[in-house]
């Protein structure tokens, strides 16, 4: 149910910074409830006037928006999408306030009937993104760092072992770190990446069935591909079956003899970490 936004947002986390309450006055917002673990969503809707997104964090989580507010401003003229029209940090939490990109997340129903043109706009979504020249980029996402925050996040508590993949649920972030580090690979095939390439964060336009953008960046920057490949295959199988796990690495350009099954089961389990 749409409300006012000042209602939504007192209920959530007290108040608003002012400057974010004047812009955003007019709105009425709906919660989001799909991905963004750890932040509250809303889908704000005002006459007249573009959708945009607001995404908010109490003080202390384990979620920020600055990484993907500096991510977005890079990206804005090489990649589709959003703009970051508002940030700010303040003692109760953290404010980020977004475009909307047109389309429909990449699991919707609206394209079960299309599915294998589905799958292969996923797959030139994944060359687009990692096509684009690293030479710039200055988010270093090897693993070095990635394994390093991994670590962090365990020491600090911030893993969520209830979320954990269905194989690992029972275990201690310490005790599949462990196991992490054994399943390294050795060598990283670095391109450009989403980071957190799940379907929900690739929006599709329904009528084309081509990509409109990408959003929930705040991962993105240079790592293997296999990073965007082994979540791409995970969300792949969970909305759509498995069946459709071929035509992605046929489409994207990837011989079925040459998977990295290895390190796709990997990048799977680095991903418990955040």
């Amino acid at each position: 149910m749409k409300q006012s936004l000042i209602t939504n947002m007192l209920e959530q986390i007290g108040s608003l910074p002012l400057d974010l309450e004047i812009l955003v006055k007019e709105y009425s917002s709906q919660p989001v409830t799909i991905g963004m673990s750890g932040a509250s969503v809303y889908l704000l809707q005002a006459p007249g006037k573009p959708n945009l997104y607001l995404k908010t964090a109490p003080e202390g989580s384990a979620m920020t928006f600055k990484s993907e507010v500096e991510r977005l401003r890079w990206m804005k003229d090489r990649l589709p999408v959003p703009e970051a029209l508002y940030y700010a940090q303040t003692e109760a939490g953290e404010y980020l306030l977004l475009t909307e990109i047109s389309g429909k997340m990449a699991f919707d129903s609206t394209f079960e009937d299309e599915i294998p043109r589905l799958v292969k706009s996923l797959a030139a979504g994944l060359k687009m993104l990692h096509s684009l020249d690293t030479a710039a980029c200055p988010f270093d996402m090897r693993l070095d760092t990635q394994i390093e925050a991994a670590h962090r996040n365990t020491e600090m508590h911030l893993v969520d072992g209830t979320d954990f993949d269905a194989e690992r649920l029972g275990r201690s972030a310490a005790d599949v770190f462990e196991e992490l580090l054994k399943m390294r690979p050795a060598s990283e095939d670095l391109v450009f990446t989403h980071g957190d390439h799940c379907l929900p964060n690739v929006i599709i336009n329904p009528s084309t069935l081509e990509i409109s953008g990408f959003v929930d960046l705040g991962r993105a920057g240079i790592a293997d591909r296999y990073q965007d490949l082994a979540l791409a295959v995970r969300s792949l199988i969970r909305n759509w079956g498995e069946k459709y796990v071929p035509l992605l690495f046929k489409e994207y350009g990837i011989k079925q003899a040459e998977i990295d099954w290895g390190k796709i089961e990997f990048y799977k389990l680095l991903d418990e970490f955040f």
